[in-house]
C-alpha cells in the first residue's frame, strides 16, 4: 500500500521525545497507506500542507459526497483546511476544483435545515465567506 513518504520518496526521522503531538502525528501519517485515511487525517495532513498533491484529490472525492465532512472537529472541518490551500494546489487539478466549485455553489445556495433529515446544512459564517472566495476564483 502507498504512503506519501513513498510517493515524495522522503523519509522523515521519527519524531524525538520533545517534539508535539501534531509533529508526531504526521510523521505516522506520512507513513499510513493512503487508501486508509479518514476524513480527520485529511483534515490534518491538508492542514499543514502536507502530502497535498497525493490527498488533495482524495480530499475532494469525499467533498463531492459530503462537503460538510466532519473530521474531529465541526461539520466542514476538511473543507475549512482544502479551502485554505494556495492556488498553486489545484493546478492539476481544474477539472475537480470546478465540480468542487459547482457542489459548493448548490451548498450555499441551500436552506439551512434539509427536510429529509433535519441536519443542519448551512457552513458556519467564516466558511460561508471562504467557499465565496472559492467558487469566485
Amino acid at each position: 500500500m502507498t504512503t506519501i513518504e513513498e510517493l515524495e520518496r522522503d523519509v522523515w526521522p521519527d519524531p524525538g521525545p520533545d517534539d508535539t503531538f501534531l509533529i508526531t502525528r504526521c510523521t505516522e501519517l506520512r507513513r499510513k497507506p493512503l487508501a486508509e485515511f479518514t476524513v480527520e487525517d485529511l483534515r490534518i495532513m491538508l492542514g499543514q500542507q502536507i502530502g497535498v498533491s497525493a490527498l488533495l484529490p482524495r480530499a475532494v472525492n469525499v467533498l463531492l459526497r459530503d462537503p460538510l465532512a466532519e473530521g474531529d472537529y465541526y461539520p466542514g472541518d476538511l473543507l475549512a483546511n482544502v479551502l485554505r490551500l494556495p492556488g498553486p494546489a489545484w493546478l492539476r487539478l481544474r477539472v475537480e476544483r470546478k465540480r468542487l466549485a459547482t457542489v459548493l455553489t448548490e451548498l450555499v445556495a441551500l436552506p439551512p435545515f434539509s427536510d429529509s433529515d433535519l441536519k443542519p446544512r448551512d457552513p458556519n459564517r467564516l466558511l460561508r465567506d471562504a467557499i465565496t472566495t472559492f467558487i469566485g476564483g
